[in-house]
């Protein structure tokens, strides 16, 4: 006779503690195993890089490294859920499924939709769980603020896993042997994947980094060790909002670093706040959420775009930036938001054109922020101002000296801090003595910045006068706007 069997099933949510549907799983009667399933339709999307999936693999390693001491283990598959599952009712009676909400992108949202309906089928119960900070349902925002931290003021579950299983799993769902190999391979430059990494970086924050939470934030160079770095860990559920939240609040360094602490955490209650945003409206992905600017012209030239990509635009701190965040996965957010506010405002690129090519790049890639947030710098809302980042004035006052510019581009090694800026205001015997030449070793700038931001800054601000475009502000406004007294 099959024997019945429970599943905790994993999607954004790579750990073991403050896990709501394992606390619900242990307290079954019924023996369970945690799944981890690699869907290839999901993986196909434009938004997926090996590096997101190889962050998940070793996360999943690190949890085994727990788990192996309970003889259990989190079980990694390859196909669709609906075929993983089948291949597990063969010799398993699944009576309950748990995991939690994913605010996920429109193909998450059709694949839930989808599996669902063979849950019920199957005589399958699902019961997922909310996150904490993000609810799904609700029309607007009032209350949203209160139950906020409402929510990251709950006890942290302390999950006691004792009863968790193993079975075995077909080869027809095992992993491929090439598809393996390739997410067991690491980059050296990007951040270490799992919870023992989560708590590290949170931990020296506290300590030490934090201090400087606020003095160097926009620095691409200094931001890289004063920010917390929890993004990824947060994106991928090492950690949860709740642990870092209260962790934070509480720790004795709290009162000495007050003011750069409270910044910090207002910067997570965003973080949910964009969520929360995506959650209700996960068009943001695809279409610009203020319908109005969809008739907004753009030029959308493909030289230009792919010059943005491979970090070749000819200013230094935008190429710097975009190698940088290749390489490593993390730039800071006003160096994210300067990327797309040049690709949209000075290359004249609708923004979906850049988006999913970002969204690859970021080792911290939160559909729910990611979205929002370039709708956001390209202008494309209606509500929010609409910021133009000049990069020449950006370079000039965040690196000053250049530093973090010749990290990212060698090719500037000899060429002092007064050209650092802005290379084109070199004379030809300047270049030859400090040994680069323009338009061969670094190229031109593809763009008069100072032109084509006048022109998208008339084109942009004068699309506001558009009837579309202020009914949907209204609309926005309704549905976003957080009611801070309630």
């Amino acid at each position: 006779m099959k024997k019945d069997l429970n599943i905790v099933w994993l999607k954004r949510d790579l750990r073991l503690q403050d896990h709501l549907p394992m606390q619900i799983a242990q307290k079954q009667e019924i023996p369970f195993i945690i799944l981890y399933i690699y869907e290839p339709t999901l993986m196909e999307g434009p938004d997926v890089d090996i590096r997101h999936l190889r962050f998940i693999h070793h996360s999943i390693k690190e949890m085994n490294r727990y788990l192996e001491n309970e003889g259990g283990s989190v079980h990694e598959c390859y196909g669709e859920v609906e075929e993983v599952i089948d291949h597990i009712k063969e010799k398993h009676n699944i009576s309950n499924i748990f995991s939690y909400e994913e605010h996920g992108t429109m193909r998450t949202w059709e694949r839930d939709k989808r599996v669902k309906s063979y849950f019920m089928s199957n005589r399958i119960t699902w019961k997922e769980c909310s996150n904490p900070g993000v609810q799904r349902g609700i029309q607007d925002r009032d209350g949203w603020d209160r139950r906020w931290f409402k929510e990251m003021n709950k006890s942290i579950i302390d999950n006691q896993i004792t009863n968790v299983g193993s079975i075995e799993i077909s080869p027809k769902t095992s992993l491929p042997k090439e598809f393996k190999e390739a997410l067991e391979e690491y980059p050296q430059g990007m951040q270490p994947a799992g919870t023992s990494y989560a708590l590290s970086y949170l931990s020296s924050f506290m300590e030490e980094r934090g201090k400087d939470f606020n003095k160097y934030i926009s620095k691409p160079l200094h931001s890289r060790k004063s920010c917390s770095r929890l993004s990824p860990y947060l994106a991928w559920g090492n950690i949860s909002s709740r642990q870092v939240y209260q962790k934070v609040r509480n720790h004795p360094n709290y009162q000495n670093h007050k003011r750069a602490f409270n910044s910090f955490l207002n910067r997570l209650k965003w973080r949910s706040h964009f969520i929360q945003k995506f959650e209700v409206e996960c068009e943001y992905e695809t279409r610009c959420i203020n319908r109005g600017y969809e008739s907004l012209q753009r030029s959308n030239s493909e030289i230009f775009l792919e010059k943005w990509k491979q970090g070749k635009t000819g200013f230094p701190l935008v190429d710097a930036c975009m190698r940088c965040v290749k390489e490593t996965g993390w730039i800071n957010f006003r160096m994210r938001a300067m990327l797309v506010s040049f690709l949209c405002h000075h290359l004249d690129v609708d923004w979906r054109l850049g988006t999913y090519h970002l969204a690859r790049q970021f080792l911290d890639y939160e559909p729910g922020i990611h979205y929002p947030q370039f709708q956001m710098q390209a202008g494309t809302t209606g509500t929010n101002t609409i910021r133009m980042y000049n990069p020449v004035k950006q370079s000039q006052d965040h690196d000053p000296e250049g530093i973090f510019i010749r990290n990212w581009i060698p090719e500037f090694s000899s060429i002092p801090s007064e050209f650092i800026h802005m290379p084109w205001e070199m004379s030809k015997m300047e270049q030859q003595l400090y040994g680069i030449a323009l338009g061969k070793d670094y190229p031109h700038p593809i763009v008069d910045h100072q032109e084509a931001a006048a022109l998208a800054r008339d084109k942009i601000w004068g699309h506001r006068s558009d009837p579309v475009v202020k009914k949907e502000s209204k609309r926005i406004l309704k549905m976003h706007t957080r009611n801070k007294s309630m």
